[in-house]
């Protein structure tokens, strides 16, 4: 535990599963909170979602460092009462519940403020708490293609595509941690907590402004920005190129060794060249396609323009730059054993290197309970009833 973070001595209890609110807490805990992972006997579900490492996944325990688990029956009276508990004596609650189950639950936002007026209450939810989608199911595909995410993302052939990563879950869980880090400054000044609440929906669509923008303003059919910016194919693999300013166009085409292109009054300006992209795109990708990429990345930097190759996690791992500046670090994880994890911005090297594991399905479950007063008589009792899960 970072104890020297800005939120040492915060408590926190983690009710989700998945990406979105386990990330949340998981960058609470990132600056020094102490965060409880309560979660189901089973396990998370993230826990089953990929190849098994013992109780984890590679998903698992990437989302789930820094914390410690409790496994509970929120089915049992007993278990809801423990809940109950330690979110009473939460600084925040955190959870990912369809709306209105955690109300059932006895855990909703109301009967927790009735005991804790300093509680911030953080609901993660994929169509928010109310509106005619509140019941719906949501994942990150889905809410990539309700946003209109998947509708500026196509393909060579115009077909939508999701991106490959689970971005909107985890950007979710961003937004809602910022979310979390203003409200604790607003009950340091005002001395009341508040609930948050966050949606998948929502929060990709947030990261689309300008695009909607574009679309508005444009009567539906923005133009091309920025060409020929793109990814072409080069003699041994793929680069980016990329323009944000007229005057480097001039000098893209100087390096490509075809300068006449800057006087072809079809490509004059970015208006005319997003006009006239297909043409201006195929003849930059013939000329690219006869040189390798480091061969191409040598004369366009050298000419200053915005260029890097297209990275697998292999060459990005493998990179200089990343190497020297420490662009990952090491996760040992029991049972699955070592993997790299990219640093999380704004965390110290080795304060990101120092976090702990993702824990064991209910590992600190006696530990979690006994410091609420439960003796080991009773969380033996619990375990023989099927409402407490404590590994050997």
């Amino acid at each position: 535990m970072n104890t020297q973070g800005a939120y040492a001595g915060l408590r926190v209890l983690d009710l989700g599963q998945g990406v979105a609110a386990p990330y949340c807490a998981m960058l609470l805990a990132m600056h020094g909170a102490e965060v409880v992972k309560l979660e189901p006997l089973a396990g998370d579900w993230s826990r089953g979602l990929g190849m098994r490492y013992g109780d984890q996944t590679a998903m698992s325990a990437h989302y789930n460092r820094g914390k410690r688990s409790l496994a509970l029956n929120l089915k049992a009276q007993a278990g809801r009462e423990i809940a109950l508990s330690l979110a009473s004596r939460a600084d925040v609650v955190i959870e990912g519940f369809r709306p209105g189950v955690a109300g059932r639950l006895g855990l909703g936002y109301d009967e927790l403020r009735a005991r804790n007026p300093r509680l911030l209450y953080v609901s993660v939810s994929g169509f928010g708490q109310e509106g005619p989608y509140v019941g719906l199911p949501c994942t990150d595909s889905v809410a990539q293609a309700f946003s209109g995410l998947m509708s500026v993302n196509l393909g060579n052939d115009g077909t939508p595509h999701r991106v490959g990563a689970i971005i909107v879950d985890t950007l979710t869980g961003l937004y809602a941690a910022q979310a979390v880090g203003v409200a604790l400054y607003a009950r340091e000044r005002r001395g009341e907590g508040q609930r948050i609440e966050v949606s998948l929906a929502q929060c990709a669509a947030a990261i689309l402004g300008h695009k909607l923008a574009e679309h508005v303003l444009e009567g539906g059919a923005p133009r091309q920005l920025n060409a020929p910016t793109g990814a072409y194919r080069t003699r041994d693999g793929w680069i980016m190129v990329a323009l944000v300013r007229e005057e480097q166009y001039a000098r893209l085409v100087g390096a490509l060794g075809r300068p006449d292109l800057a006087d072809d009054p079809s490509f004059a300006d970015f208006a005319a060249r997003a006009e006239n992209a297909p043409v201006l795109v195929d003849v930059i990708g013939r000329i690219i396609a006869t040189d390798t990429t480091e061969g191409w990345l040598e004369r366009l930097r050298a000419a200053d323009i915005l260029a890097d190759r297209v990275n697998g996690f292999d060459d990005w791992l493998a990179d200089p730059h990343i190497v020297a500046t420490g662009g990952a670090v090491t996760v040992e994880q029991p049972e699955m054993g070592q993997f790299p994890t990219p640093r999380t911005p704004g965390i110290p090297f080795a304060v990101d290197a120092a976090l702990p594991p993702a824990p064991r399905i209910g590992e600190h479950g006696a530990a979690i309970l006994a410091e609420i007063g439960i003796d080991p008589a009773m969380i033996a009792g619990l375990c023989a009833e099927n409402i407490l899960l404590v590994p050997p």
